[in-house]
Order: structure tokens, then sequence, then C-alpha cells
């Protein structure tokens, strides 16, 4: 491991991150876009996020709108939030504890992990900028999902 972190958990947070940021783009739950998105697109930010990290993101997240055909949305996190809205980059770190923790816990990959997160009712509690779900410490979050309820 050179850095600060695991390169993987790196490539992790970038995956979130443009998850996120496809998701701002095209007005669509978290959801909707990792559903869209699909295993094998999804795998493929993964195992390239190196490489797309360097390029424009907003050409990225083009690029893979495009090929997988996600439609424009009505759901706007953004719009609808009465305070400061956090970056996609930080709802990518948020996500990539979340995705890490799960995969550990529960014993699977990191795509499983991914699906599992994305598609729980944990999403929709991170991507509501009115609360201050996805300001809770790390475990406190994974521990809503793994035990399906917040504390």
């Amino acid at each position: 491991m050179t850095g600060r972190e695991d390169p993987k958990a790196n490539d992790l947070f970038f995956t979130c991150s443009l998850i996120d940021y496809i998701a701002r783009k095209t007005k669509n739950k978290r959801s909707a876009v990792v559903n869209a998105l699909g295993r094998t697109s999804v795998a493929k930010i993964y195992d390239l996020a190196d490489v797309y990290h360097s390029d424009n993101i907003d050409q990225v997240s083009e690029d893979f709108i495009e090929a997988t055909h996600i439609p424009e949305g009505t759901f706007d996190n953004v719009a609808d939030a009465r305070y400061a809205v956090p970056s996609h980059w930080d709802i990518g770190k948020v996500y990539k504890r979340l995705i890490l923790g799960i995969a550990r816990e529960q014993k699977v990959d990191i795509i499983e992990a991914l699906f599992l997160a994305y598609n729980s009712f944990v999403s929709d509690k991170i991507d509501d900028y009115n609360s201050s779900f996805y300001y809770y410490a790390p475990q406190n979050i994974l521990n809503a999902f793994l035990y399906n309820e917040i504390e």
C-alpha cells in the first residue's frame, strides 16, 4: 500500500463520487443510477477509476449516461436542500465507508456491497440533505444498514 489509504479504497471513493455526480446531473435517485449503470459498468468504473479520475468528471459522467441510457429524472435533492449541500466528493466518501463496512461485515465483494448499500433505505437517508444523517459517524451509518434501523 502506498499513500494514506489502500488504492482500491480510493477507487471506490471515485466510483461513489461519480455515481453521485451522475445522479445530480440526471436528477435521479442514487439507486436508480446504480441500477441503470448495472454491474458491468460499475465494475468497469471501479476497475479503471485511477484512469477515469484523471479525466474530466463531466465528460466521464456524460459517457456513462449515454452508454447506459440513463434518463432525466425528477429527483433533485440539491434543489430541495434548505441548508449547505455536501459535494459529490463528500457524499462519495460517506458511501465508500459504508460499502467497505458492508463488504467486511457481510463478507461480500465490493461490487455486491455497493449494490446493497445503494439499494437500501440508508441510501435515501444519506441523500436527504435536509437531515444530518450523512454527517453521522461511519459506524452509526453502517449499523443502521446492518440492523435496519436508525438509532
